[in-house]
């Protein structure tokens, strides 16, 4: 009898039944993208923060590494292929990790949460990747001279701000010896119960990823950004994670960057790394 039968050479994401699904690691013919020429933008900045305020964060096997740094980057993917030439922002919020898993020492950036944009990649990244993906509204950042804002919001409400200034042309900084930037995903119940703990994942994106990215321009400057306390009315879904960020202590700004470079992976290579055995 004549049915729906899966390729098992093909990548999907619900709904399924319609066949195949496109996004990033996946065209309309099944071909991969060519992304050593994808043009992006970022801008970062770094804070100094405590121990203290960090841990309650990090889940079992997680440890920080070396002093308690926030990273917060706003990323904007251009001229993206698997979106016909579309593109789309990106707010992150990293910490320096250390991961002890069942066969192996990981060090990297804990990706904590990733605000985007756009629908496609927050269901592609969450679904196949693991990422910790949450929809905001995500405007293109504002330029006046030597400084650089940017903001994110929800439904009208602006719960994020960062303000770089002061900006000039800077050599970058040596990057941190990494095996990649880490990830840790949950999974909800579907039918049946079970630990909190079993549903989890913890993901690897490798350093360096399959498509290596190059900086064509760096600027460093003076940095300031803020996190608003939001209520349920105002965030019904997301107020709890951004009040945890808003109340993470800011013992000294350690600045801000921008920069603009070419190159970025498909996340082809993402990989589950094993987890030591649960403890309650």
């Amino acid at each position: 009898m004549a049915g729906f039968r899966f390729d098992p050479k093909a990548r999907y994401r619900m709904p399924v039944l319609f066949g195949p699904t496109v996004g990033p690691r996946q065209g309309p013919h099944g071909q991969r993208y060519d992304g050593q020429d994808a043009p992006f933008e970022v801008m970062g900045a770094r804070f100094l923060s405590t121990a203290e305020a960090l841990e309650p964060l990090l889940p079992q096997g997680f440890a920080l590494d070396g002093d308690p740094v926030v990273t917060v980057e706003h990323t904007i993917l251009q001229d993206l292929q698997w979106l016909a030439g579309r593109s789309y922002s990106m707010l992150g919020v990293k910490l320096p990790v250390v991961f002890t898993g069942a066969d192996e020492l990981l060090r990297g950036p804990l990706l904590t949460v990733l605000w985007e944009n756009r629908p496609e990649p927050i269901l592609s990244g969450r679904e196949e990747l693991g990422f910790n993906k949450l929809y905001a509204d995500l405007p293109a950042p504002e330029q006046v001279g030597t400084t650089r804002s940017c903001r994110a919001s929800w439904d009208g409400h602006g719960f994020f701000r960062m303000r770089l200034h002061g900006l000039a042309p800077a050599k970058p900084p040596k990057a941190p010896a990494s095996d990649g930037t880490l990830h840790y995903a949950y999974m909800p119940p579907m039918g049946q119960d079970g630990p909190h703990q079993s549903r989890t994942r913890v993901m690897l994106s490798p350093s360096p990823p399959a498509t290596p990215s190059r900086i064509v321009q760096y600027q460093a400057g003076e940095a300031e950004l803020e996190f608003t306390r939001s209520t349920f009315d105002q965030v019904p879904t997301m107020f709890h994670i951004i009040n945890a960020l808003s109340d993470l202590p800011v013992v000294e700004m350690l600045g801000g960057f921008t920069l603009s470079g070419r190159g970025k992976s498909d996340l082809a290579e993402q990989r589950m790394v094993a987890q030591q055995a649960f403890t309650e």
